[in-house]
This record gives structure tokens, C-alpha cells and sequence, in this order.
């Protein structure tokens, strides 16, 4: 049985649902009942866990095969992400689970010292948020061993119909109701963003094989994409005119004076100005072809998934 660490989150409903597809018993955990019930039903078996309690950590690994780790942590206690790492490899490890993949993101990699960023590239971040990441996946790493395999997936920002808490929502919900999406500038430098659906399939093929673990992997999107560009597709979908609310660098900070999330995205800034283009060719190497939904597939299915809600 896999479990999934943080099943209420886009990555883990991603996996949740190919799974389902693979016919493959699955253990959905998360913090609130009634978002699982309501994802999951009685497709699952659903345990209620606070991931952050050491002893909630032990009874929901019990009896697993194997951890799906998608945990979210609130933005302002990135310190989380270590910690709780800790307490799911030491539970993983004395309830006997054989296998662990950690699913993360390119904070790690700090600023981009090269076009496309290999698994080879220095980890070397310079913001509190890329350090704790950096330890996180350092545990996870380092917890590799003949008794508990471990591995990392790294992915770009990601989207789709349920990527609440990504940096394009905002963006989906303003031309859903024809609002003005505020973007972070500058909004014409090329970034790359993943579908979600598309990431389910890349976790479980992993977790299959015997020969990825100890190791990191990139899933890089199906291509570059500028924020104007996203953004401009987004509001055709709905049917709407583009409207974009440039927002500067210096009216992030005026704006954290009294918006606690965007005073703690301030120091991520920098992946504006020089985003993570990753290089996902040793995943490639690894499971072959992989399946990218492009921007246009991928922006029309989220933008019909949301038109119902």
C-alpha cells in the first residue's frame, strides 16, 4: 500500500487519481476530514493525521509500502519542512516502509547559474525558504539505505484545476470573474510551469522501479511560457480581455507592510528576474518519453474545471 503524505494538496490528488487508474490500494493522509471526504470518499482509505505530531506521523505510516511526501507547509514556516521530514523518516524506518520519494520544487537550487538547471547544479540558495528546502531534501537523501530507499523529485511552478495555493491561481480566479490578476513583475522573462495531472504518473513510475533511489530528478514543464503570455491565454479561455496588474518590486514591499504572504514571498523574488528552467533529461533517460500536457491543453482543462465551481 502507498501512502500519500499530504493527499489534500494538487500533488497528492495528482497521484491519488493515477493510482486509481493503476488499480493500486492507496492510504490518503491529511490534516482535514472533510477535504478528504470530499476528494476521496470511500475510494480510499482515509487517515486523519496532524503531520507535524510525531505519534500522528507513526500511526499513519503503519503498515505502508511506501510514502508519497507532498506535505504543504503555511509559507511563513518553511522551517516545517525539515522537521516534519525527520519525523516521517524515522516513522517510515521503525514501521518498515521500503520506499520514500519526496516530492519538491527548484528553491533549492538558488538562482540559476546556468540556461537549464541539471540535477548537477549547485544547490547553493541564498533565502531562508531555499535553505529549509535544501535540508528537507538533504534528510530525505541521507535517509537512504538497503532497508529504506529514498528520492526526490523536484518540479517548476505547477498548475492546474486543483493548484489552489500555486502563484497562477490568482490568475485563473481574476479571469474567471473578470477581475485585474495582479503579476509579479517582470512579467516577460520565460518560466516553465507543470500541469498536475502530469506529475501522478512520473511519482508512481518512480516509486516502481529499483534503480532511482538516493538520487534527484527533475520534471521540467513542455516548455517556456512568460507570465504575460500564461496570463493572456488564461483570460481567453474564459472569454475574457487580458487584465494585468503589474506589481513592481518596490510595491511588494509596501504591500508586505500589511499582506503577511506577500511580505514572506519578498526574498523569492528573484525568480522573476531569473527564473529555474530545469533540465529534465536524466528523468527522461530514466522512464523514457514522459507525458506533458502543453499550455494550451493544460490551460483549457483547468479553465473548464473551474468554470463549474
Amino acid at each position: 500500500m502507498i501512502g500519500i503524505f499530504g493527499a489534500g494538496g494538487a500533488i497528492g490528488k495528482s497521484v491519488a487519481a493515477e493510482a486509481q487508474r493503476r488499480g493500486i490500494r492507496l492510504r490518503v493522509v491529511g490534516r482535514h476530514a472533510a477535504s478528504l471526504e470530499k476528494a476521496y470518499g470511500g475510494a480510499h482509505e482515509i487517515v486523519i493525521a496532524d503531520l507535524g505530531d510525531p505519534d500522528d506521523v507513526m500511526r499513519a505510516a503503519q503498515g505502508l509500502d511506501a510514502i508519497v511526501h507532498a506535505i504543504g507547509v503555511p509559507y511563513n514556516r518553511f522551517d516545517l519542512h525539515p522537521k516534519i521530514m525527520r519525523q516521517v523518516v524515522d516513522a517510515a524506518r521503525r514501521s518498515g516502509v521500503a520506499r520514500l520519494l519526496l516530492v519538491s520544487n527548484v528553491y533549492s537550487y538558488g538562482a540559476p547559474q546556468t540556461g537549464r538547471v541539471a540535477e548537477d547544479h549547485p544547490r547553493r540558495p541564498t533565502t531562508y525558504k531555499g535553505k529549509m528546502r535544501k535540508e528537507q531534501e538533504d534528510v530525505a537523501l541521507g535517509a537512504d539505505s538497503a532497508a529504506l530507499h529514498t528520492a526526490v523529485l523536484r518540479l517548476p511552478d505547477f498548475f492546474g484545476p486543483d493548484a489552489e495555493f500555486s502563484l497562477t491561481n490568482e490568475i485563473f480566479k481574476s479571469a474567471k470573474t473578470g477581475k485585474s490578476a495582479a503579476v509579479i513583475a517582470p512579467i516577460d522573462t520565460p518560466h516553465e510551469f507543470v500541469f498536475t495531472p502530469d506529475v501522478g504518473p512520473v511519482v508512481l513510475d518512480l516509486l516502481a522501479r529499483d534503480d532511482v533511489y538516493g538520487q534527484a530528478y527533475n520534471f521540467a514543464g513542455p516548455g517556456t511560457m512568460t507570465m504575460r503570455e500564461f496570463a493572456t491565454r488564461v483570460y481567453e479561455g474564459f472569454g475574457k480581455r487580458p487584465q494585468l496588474a503589474i506589481v513592481r518590486p518596490w510595491m511588494l514591499y509596501l504591500i508586505g507592510m500589511f499582506s503577511p504572504f506577500i511580505r514572506e514571498l519578498i526574498e523569492m523574488e528573484y525568480l522573476q528576474k531569473t527564473p529555474v528552467l530545469l533540465d529534465d533529461s536524466k528523468l527522461q533517460r530514466t522512464l523514457g518519453e514522459l507525458k506533458k500536457t502543453s499550455y494550451e491543453d493544460g490551460i483549457a482543462r483547468t479553465v473548464a474545471a473551474l468554470a463549474t465551481r
